[in-house]
């Protein structure tokens, strides 16, 4: 019995041992965890911070390097326009009546077949830079004209075409701003269009509503309302975001759906904002509420286009020069890092989309201030969703957005003029914007069809969480 009781008790230790031992290397993982926690959360601020706030470098970077980061930037997207260029060229190739006539006679005639194509093709991309960019030798003779007669008919008559292009390109840029905003701050608004539906609204009603005001107080209480309206429109969907959690997209697309179904009840018959004309529209506004143009009749080129450029400079000096801009950045890259730095990152989104919403609503009523004057059913072909496309080709920085803006707008404007003399259908340069984006969307396919090397400083690229960043 000694013995059997010795080993009992033996035995017992042992296991005593044993679940010490467990207990000891339990606490030990529990501790590596949460140091492996604290040092994610460390090194999640630490990239958010080195994103957000440039570095103070003593030792500036050679020029050369300089020149090479801002060509790696450049290149992608120029090769991917042009690849669209081409792509698009075989499209309208192969739509081509006489082309297609040809087509079963290739092994017989392939010459033939050929120079068609390339007639076919050189016809329309003339046409469409003609009409993106004006015809320079008409603009020469009306220039002689006006000079020796006094008369600038064939002058204005000639200037139409490229002041058209800046004219269509001003929508793009404010609603491209607005997505882009939206993106920086890791939120997709897709309601740009239903924001400057709003904007317009509520500058159409300022317009024709008040009389007697001076142009200085009436145009920018009109501007005022949309950029107010668009800014309170886009701040219900950052509301239920920053105090629901709802998904902005989902919101977002039935506030467009609210607006458009509110503005066809406000300019139906017995409407509260139908005019007296036949169709369905506001009354004219007041011309004390115009944006003045700057040029007569044809030119529509006025002043809404000086705004948008304002603004491009506004949105850079607010996201990348102020402690707001920090924080919707902060935010847009990681939002667990910025509340665990203190940011409050309920209120940066309600701020992100109010800001986003006022850019659109603005959009809204420089076309309504600036062009038709009126408010219609039917007032926008669409700026808010070609918007999003915008923001990804700008990579969502302001200046990028510009730039694809002043692209966009020149394409939609040549399009008119291809359809009219190359008989090219006006759809072609909505296939081509869709293959730039496209290509801008997938680098790998420019590197490889060029045959690019990836740039050494994107092989360990680290993806925010901010849209199309």
């Amino acid at each position: 019995m000694t013995k059997a009781r010795r080993r009992e008790r033996k035995r017992k230790s042992q296991t005593k041992a044993r679940k010490r031992k467990a207990s000891v290397t339990l606490r030990g993982s529990q501790c590596r965890s949460l140091r492996q926690r604290d040092t994610r959360y460390v090194n999640s601020m630490a990239q958010v911070t080195a994103t957000a706030i440039p570095q103070n470098n003593p030792t500036p970077a050679p020029r050369n390097s300089i020149v090479r980061r801002g060509l790696d930037v450049l290149t992608i997207p120029a090769l991917s326009i042009l690849t669209a260029f081409i792509v698009s060229g075989f499209v309208i190739a192969f739509t081509s009546p006489e082309v297609l006539k040809l087509l079963p006679q290739f092994w017989q005639h392939p010459l033939k077949l050929l120079t068609t194509m390339h007639e076919t093709v050189t016809t329309a991309y003339a046409a469409l830079l003609q009409g993106a960019f004006g015809d320079w030798g008409a603009i020469w003779q009306g220039l002689e004209s006006w000079l020796a007669t006094g008369n600038a008919t064939d002058l204005l008559r000639a200037l139409r075409d490229p002041f058209e292009s800046l004219v269509g390109a001003t929508p793009y840029i404010f609603t491209g701003l607005a997505v882009a905003v939206g993106f920086k701050g890791g939120l997709f608004n897709i309601g740009v269009e239903g924001q400057l539906f709003a904007g317009a609204v509520a500058s159409a009603w300022v317009g024709f509503s008040i009389e007697g005001l001076p142009w200085f107080i009436h145009l920018p209480l009109a501007l005022g309302a949309g950029i107010a309206a668009g800014a309170v429109w886009a701040g219900i969907a950052g509301l239920l975001k920053a105090t629901r959690g709802v998904n902005e997209v989902i919101n977002t697309i039935m506030l467009n759906y609210i607006m458009f179904l509110f503005t066809d009840w406000l300019l139906s018959d017995g409407g509260p904002l139908r005019g007296n004309a036949g169709a369905p529209r506001t009354p004219e506004i007041y011309p004390s509420a115009y944006l003045p143009r700057l040029l007569p009749d044809p030119v529509r080129f006025h002043w809404g286009f000086f705004l948008a450029i304002g603004a491009v400079f506004f949105v850079y000096w607010l996201l990348w020069k102020t402690t707001v801009g920090f924080e919707i950045r902060t935010v847009g890259a990681s939002p667990t890092a910025a509340k665990y730095a203190g940011i409050a990152v309920g209120k940066v989104f309600v701020m992100a989309m109010g800001l986003s919403g006022g850019l659109a609503g603005l959009a809204g009523a420089n076309e309504l201030l600036g062009l038709n004057h009126y408010m219609v059913a039917a007032f926008s072909p669409g700026y808010g969703f070609d918007a999003i496309a915008l923001a990804l080709l700008g990579k969502s920085n302001p200046f990028g957005v510009l730039a694809a803006a002043l692209l966009f707008g020149a394409l939609r404007n040549g399009a008119t003029r291809m359809q009219s003399i190359a008989t090219v259908p006006i759809d072609i340069i909505s296939v081509m914007q869709a293959l730039i984006i496209a290509f801008i969307a997938a680098p790998e396919i420019v590197r490889w069809l060029f045959r690019l090397r990836t740039p050494a400083q994107q092989e360990h690229e680290v993806f925010a969480r901010g849209w199309g960043a």
